[in-house]
């Protein structure tokens, strides 16, 4: 929480990091902070009383909110792919293709995106009458062990969440994939060692953390759940919903000089 919250009040304080690359940065952090508070609190709790108890509208509304800021997540990586490929590839387009008002527009959707279609899902969720036992061998409301307990019929949600699957997962992920093939192509391309390196730089962070994210999300929501061990499901979620809002402040502020000379100025002001 500490390290997404000086990320964003870096690039807010710091004249020097007002550029849409790093508006991205604070979209993103925002999203793992909502990610941390709603998984993290009950994660500790559950550890040191070795379990706890949540009532059903908590644990929809835990449900909700994870599903919605890693669905915004999975969108705004996307976008943020997108303008490194412009800033790399194409660097005459960019500030016709990027400028504030696309940016802002890009983020908009991909936040109501992420809310509005998980909230939808949500809801269908709720409607559905739990009989079974009421424990989850999980340490959140996550998707397939909710529906586990449910003695209704879930196949018209799953029908429903394969689409969603390919739309805010599969589909992100090619065109991730797809900018960095040209990026990387670029980037062999120029003639000096240092343009490389700067170039690198700019997309070496975005890239650690597209593979973190997208390694564990891929393993859990794409993969069949036949042959996948609860142990195994746990530690793939484990990195998506702690590991990476834990680890992407300590990426983009370690690899990114801009972000360590913003922090060494405001430490050497006060």
């Amino acid at each position: 929480m500490c390290g997404n919250l000086m990320v964003i009040s870096l690039v807010s304080y710091s004249r020097n990091l007002h550029r849409l690359m790093y508006f991205f940065l604070t979209q993103l952090t925002s999203a793992d902070i909502i990610t941390a508070s709603d998984i993290v609190p009950n994660l500790l709790h559950m550890v040191l009383h070795n379990g706890t108890s949540m009532s059903l509208s908590g644990c929809m509304t835990q449900l909700g909110l994870f599903g919605s800021s890693e669905s915004a997540e999975c969108l705004l990586l996307t976008v943020m792919s997108y303008d490194r490929y412009l800033a790399i590839c194409l660097p005459l387009h960019y500030h016709s293709s990027m400028n504030t008002m696309v940016c802002v527009k890009y983020i908009l959707i991909s936040w109501f995106l992420g809310f509005t279609i998980t909230l939808v899902q949500t809801v269908n969720v709720s409607q559905l009458d739990f009989c079974r036992s009421n424990v989850i061998d999980h340490f959140f409301c996550d998707f397939d062990p909710v529906l586990k307990l449910s003695c209704s019929s879930v196949m018209k949600i799953k029908l429903i969440s394969f689409p969603l699957g390919l739309f805010f997962i599969v589909f992100p992920f090619f065109i991730v994939l797809i900018s960095y093939v040209h990026i990387v192509h670029t980037i062999l391309r120029i003639q000096s060692i240092a343009g490389r390196q700067k170039a690198f730089s700019t997309c070496g962070s975005h890239l650690a953390v597209v593979s973190i994210f997208y390694g564990t999300l891929c393993s859990i929501y794409m993969i069949p759940d036949k042959g996948k061990s609860i142990a195994l499901r746990q530690i793939f979620s484990f990195g998506y919903t702690v590991v990476t809002p834990l680890v992407n402040p300590v990426i983009y502020c370690l690899r990114n000089k801009d972000i360590r000379e913003a922090f060494q100025k405001i430490t050497s002001s006060s």
